[in-house]
């Protein structure tokens, strides 16, 4: 093995019954490579990181890994001991690993850095799924490891807790392999593709460069077996008639011809075999409303415990309108969608929804899965058919669709793997006729090729949509306009998502004091937080300037506010859907910016209540 291969497999099988996963399996991890793991659910991506990770041997083949090469691995799912705090977790970790944990001390206090846990003494049990997620990251780098193998990491994180992942593996880790659904997180981190798919006459394809790198070479090797597969079956066409024609093998050239039409009979089987790849067939189904107005709200307030969540919504909906919201786990995103769809009033404000609106809703947490019934009753409650679209579809062509094989049907939902009961959600909204679509992360469990048909299929919808994701591939592609929340009422508009993460690289950049790693060396921890907490002694000349003018510019900002209002009040306007469209988004703009300026205001004004107390 070449001295800067640390971790590989060779020639490896794995089946499960008489299901193959993949055969003969050749793959290599060398210092410094940093590999995205891609593949549609089956294809055996978890698997190969078990044996990878040595947790599972394969049917055949081996697994070498380079002396004293130490590896780390990330569960899809982490679990830990009960009654456990964050900071015995990594106690354990140290033990189990032949360490003294005081004597670690300082690697522990890095690890709790790392991963910018606020208490260390938090119960492990009552973490949410992105803190545990977390947890079990910080886990595998405590120990420092050679090779990092990490499966779904960015599952329950959040927005902000993938962008933290993100910079983490680039700076922190020194190899590592990453399954992973989420495109623009690979486009990010990785410098090498790898995918499992039973299209390819190897089982995988790998091409250097980034996810997009990956896509343009992708696609001109599946062009390439497409030819292929077209002038080997003209070949085979050939030999077919002349085989039809009776030739006699008397000759040991026909002889010779025969026995090569057969091989080529052969091959072109194999060759379609692989390249029928099933794919799921979605399509949501729209009402056909013609109303420029479908849901409009006005000055929502929504509060929990005293608490803001959304503060003095504008928003109007209508088809064709795609909102996406952004915001850190626990910032009100999943409210406000309960708020739009009627499940949930608000303190104060109106939403006022067409007649008859027709709303559709995916559940993030799949609450409306009955786990205990057949899949067969789940698709189709009665019968052996469905009404889709206004004609009757048998159970085993809706099956079919969403990719259920038929001895699949009997089994209960609670037996269905994460990414098929996020298919059978699909199935179900789809059989329901809407106006609005709300979607509360749907992209959750599904595969690359999933995720492809979902962008395209919502992207054709002609109704309204608003969607939770943390896929910021599937957000910027489908979105027509973002909404940031923030947990504490304030909302902010954004064109796209470039631009919110400029403003989040502006705001991070503003902050004073931040500093991802330990101390340097020679300062003290005291030293650190008074440097973290040292404010500017007086405003800047262009900060008193902007302080000097910021209430007429509020004041200005409002005035356009209330003209956007009325001219949206325009009989001509409200028939004329392209004009209703233009002034919606002059008046989301508007409203942008009076947020903006408000957001503005109060920081300057806090800047200068603590140079008072300073001074």
């Amino acid at each position: 093995m070449a001295p800067n291969i640390l971790l590989s497999c060779e020639s490896i099988s794995k089946s499960y019954g008489v299901r193959a996963l993949f055969a003969n399996l050749t793959l290599a991890l060398y210092e410094g490579d940093h590999v995205g793991l891609i593949g549609p659910n089956g294809s055996g991506k978890s698997t190969l990181l078990k044996i990878l990770a040595g947790i599972e041997s394969p049917d055949q083949g081996t697994r070498t890994l380079r002396g004293h090469t130490r590896v780390g691995y990330v569960p899809q799912e982490p679990s830990f001991p009960t009654d456990s705090t964050i900071d015995q977790v990594l106690q354990q970790t140290l033990s189990d690993a032949g360490r003294d944990p005081h004597e670690e001390g300082g690697r522990i206090a890095r690890a709790l850095s790392i991963g910018t846990f606020p208490d260390p003494e938090h119960s492990v049990d009552s973490l949410s799924g992105g803190w545990r997620k977390r947890l079990a990251i910080t886990q595998a780098l405590l120990l420092e490891p050679d090779v990092l193998l990490m499966d779904e990491p960015t599952n329950h994180l959040d927005v902000e807790g993938i962008l933290w992942l993100e910079r983490l593996l680039k700076h922190r880790a020194k190899a590592f392999l990453v399954i992973s659904h989420d495109r623009r997180f690979l486009e990010s981190i990785a410098t090498r593709m790898v995918e499992l798919n039973r299209c390819y006459s190897e089982g995988r394809f790998e091409a250097k460069g980034r996810y997009s790198d990956f896509l343009e070479q992708r696609d001109a090797v599946l062009q390439a077996q497409a030819d292929y597969q077209s002038s080997l079956a003209n070949r085979v066409r050939r030999e077919v008639e002349w085989l039809r024609r009776g030739p006699k093998a008397r000759t040991t050239k026909a002889k010779g011809r025969i026995q090569s039409a057969g091989k080529l009979i052969d091959e072109l089987d194999q060759v379609e075999s692989r390249s029928a790849q099933s794919s799921i067939d979605i399509d949501f189904s729209a009402s056909g409303r013609k109303s420029k107005q479908l849901l409009v709200a006005k000055e929502v307030t929504k509060r929990f415990s005293g608490k803001p969540v959304v503060t003095n919504l504008e928003l109007l909906l209508g088809p064709g309108q795609r909102l996406g919201l952004l915001g850190p786990n626990g910032s009100g995103k999943t409210t406000l969608l309960r708020l739009l769809a009627g499940t949930l009033e608000p303190d104060s404000g109106t939403i006022v929804r067409a007649d008859g609106l027709r709303t559709v809703s995916f559940e993030q947490h799949r609450d409306s899965l009955d786990q205990s019934a057949s899949l067969r009753r789940a698709l189709a409650p009665s019968g052996d058919a469905v009404i889709y679209q206004g004609r009757a579809v048998h159970l085993a062509s809706w099956a079919k669709r969403f990719l259920f094989r038929p001895e699949q049907l009997d089994l209960p939902v609670s037996r269905l793997s994460g990414g098929e009961q996020a298919r059978l959600m699909i199935a179900q909204l789809m059989l329901q006729p809407a106006d609005l679509l709300i979607l509360d992360e749907p992209t959750n469990d599904l595969d690359i090729p999933t995720l492809d048909v979902l962008e395209d299929s919502l992207l054709e919808f002609p109704g309204a949509l608003v969607l939770v994701t943390h896929d910021r591939w599937l957000l910027d592609r489908v979105s027509t306009i973002l909404l940031a929340l923030d947990g504490t009422g304030r909302l902010e508009w954004f064109a796209d998502y470039a631009q919110w993460e400029s403003a989040q690289e502006r705001a991070a950049g503003s902050e004073i004091g931040v500093n991802e790693g330990p101390p340097a060396s020679g300062t003290t921890d005291e030293e650190t937080a008074t440097a973290t907490i040292r404010k500017p002694k007086k405003l800047s000349y262009r900060e008193q300037k902007e302080w000097g003018s910021i209430e007429d510019s509020i004041l200005k900002a409002e005035e356009q506010v209330c003209a956007c209002q009325t001219a949206m009040q325009d009989p001509a306007v409200v028939s004329d859907a392209a004009a209703l469209q233009e002034r919606s988004q002059a008046l989301v703009a508007a409203q942008a910016e009076v947020d903006r300026l408000y957001a503005r205001w109060a920081e300057l004004d806090e800047k200068r209540a603590q140079i008072v107390q300073s001074s």
